[in-house]
């Protein structure tokens, strides 16, 4: 029987089709085949990427697990019967979320300069890079599990969110400042969104690489956003849904930007509210992954200097 993606039965999917089937964006296909060497499309007539099914099948195996906390590295060379045995687990839950060693006892001590001396020695010993991808990323899902769990209060919480934003932000304000040229990011959450850290994380990242950031904050309303990024001329209008907010707002909501905003400005949007959603409207990017975010403002850099054809 003929797919309505595929065309004939087994035809193979172009990675348009892939990214709509499966809810994983067309960077994301791309990073993980140089770096995992999966998946690997073929090549049609004018040279575009297509995919078999049999790996269009695993793809959406990644994408589910994905969602249920587990980090793609853990995953991409496992073979289908172990991804589908891994799915098909009671609940599919992740591992808990592991913090390292030494932030409960200063959360639960309520102390403050402790949690942020510590994050301060991981951050000079690994660099912003990976202090946000590999030191902060899991941590944040560590605290957030620990909160929902009770073995962590709203103040401490609180402690730790306080904490990494000001060490966050001295460590944004370290790094050079971009060139006169450098691609303008209008970053904020809306007015339901009261949580900044993804925000700053992202903000970390697109310094990091050169690009200029503009960031209003939280609980932006939708009309400033707007009136903002056509008067700073944004090249991207960057957003962060945690995972409180409801994904069906979030996507109703990056629709009418999208339809607000210029063609030529891009919308990026990342979050714990995205990972439940399996597809975002047209002309929106997903950043799954703050650790993919340099692939993206590498092709977001290729797009700009390539002429259309």
């Amino acid at each position: 029987m003929d797919s309505p993606l595929t065309g004939p039965a087994g035809e193979a999917l172009s990675i348009a089709a892939v990214e709509r089937d499966t809810g994983l964006p067309k960077d994301t296909l791309r990073v993980w085949e140089r770096r995992y060497g999966f998946p690997q499309p073929g090549r049609d007539a004018l040279g575009e990427r297509t995919y078999p099914r049999e790996q269009v099948d695993k793809l959406r195996l990644l994408k589910r697990l994905m969602d249920a906390g587990h980090r793609p590295g853990k995953l991409v060379g496992r073979d289908v019967e172990e991804l589908r045995a891994l799915a098909d687990a009671p609940a599919a839950e992740a591992p808990r979320a592991a913090a390292p060693p030494g932030y409960w006892e200063l959360l639960k001590a309520h102390d403050v300069p402790g949690v942020r001396r510590q994050l301060q020695q991981a951050l000079l010993s690994m660099g912003l890079e990976r202090f946000v991808t590999e030191h902060v990323a899991p941590l944040n899902r560590a605290v957030g599990e620990g909160w929902l769990r009770g073995e962590l209060s709203v103040a401490q919480e609180h402690i730790y969110s306080e904490a990494l934003q000001l060490v966050l932000r001295q460590a944004i304000g370290n790094v050079p400042a971009p060139p006169g040229d450098a691609p303008r990011v209008l970053m904020a959450t809306l007015p339901q969104e009261g949580h900044g850290l993804g925000l700053l994380m992202a903000e970390a990242m697109l310094s990091l690489h050169g690009w200029r950031c503009l960031s209003l904050g939280v609980k932006v309303p939708m009309d400033d956003l707007v009136t903002a990024a056509r008067l700073v001329e944004a090249d991207i209008v960057a957003l962060s849904f945690s995972s409180s907010f409801r994904p069906a707002q979030a996507t109703e909501a990056l629709a009418e930007l999208r339809r607000r905003l210029p063609a030529r400005t891009g919308i990026w949007a990342g979050g714990g509210s995205l990972a439940r959603q399996r597809h975002l409207p047209p002309g929106v990017e997903a950043v799954p992954d703050i650790a993919l975010m340099p692939v993206l403002m590498e092709g977001w850099r290729q797009a700009a200097v390539t002429p259309p054809n």
